[in-house]
């Protein structure tokens, strides 16, 4: 299974983290899976602008030219898109919503009932299978994280796919000194 690994993880700081990512892709190696890791840090991913050119204007490929561009081939070529991200807020980073934001050019802006929901028609004949790894924090709740599963779930039966992976890593983070920035 060839795995596309999105790591949404803005602080190249987190050790921990790009660890912890780093050992889960050599488990799946290991067990014959081919991982691709991509750092949407290190990529230019732009906001999605809401014109819908990749519908109407040039059906399926975005008007907005940065690296999302090798990112499409990339997530059709893959048996599985994991997005792994950091909980902020309780969400999963701004990185990983922006560039999944920009999946709308995969789909067809027509709709088909789906088991018994509307959703755009395939634009190509592969699902989108997702996992989804988060970092659990000191303040995030089992609710935080069910509602961020929940999302993927609802991300992946959009891109006619399942969420078949959802793990947490739970890893320590500095607590700020509230005296160093004036609090």
């Amino acid at each position: 299974m060839r795995i596309l690994l999105l790591n949404g993880n803005p602080d190249p700081r987190n050790v921990e983290w790009e660890r912890s990512l780093d050992a889960w892709a050599q488990e799946q190696l290991g067990k014959g899976n081919p991982v691709t890791r991509r750092d949407l840090r290190d990529l230019t991913i732009r906001f999605c602008t809401g014109c819908w050119s990749c519908w109407y204007t040039t059906p399926g490929l975005c008007s907005i030219r940065d690296d999302m561009q090798g990112l499409y081939p990339e997530i059709l070529g893959a048996d599985l898109t994991v997005w792994a991200s950091p909980l902020v807020l309780g969400n999963v980073s701004a990185l990983v919503k922006k560039t999944q934001d920009r999946f709308i050019p995969l789909l067809h802006p027509f709709f088909e009932l789906d088991r018994g929901e509307m959703h755009h028609r395939r634009r190509y004949p592969k699902d989108i299978d997702m996992g989804l790894i988060v970092g659990k924090g000191p303040t995030d709740t089992d609710e935080d994280l069910q509602i961020v599963r929940t999302l993927h779930e609802r991300l992946a039966r959009n891109g006619r796919g399942r969420l078949v992976l959802c793990q947490t890593i739970e890893y320590a983070t500095e607590e700020m000194d509230h005296e160093k920035i004036g609090a």
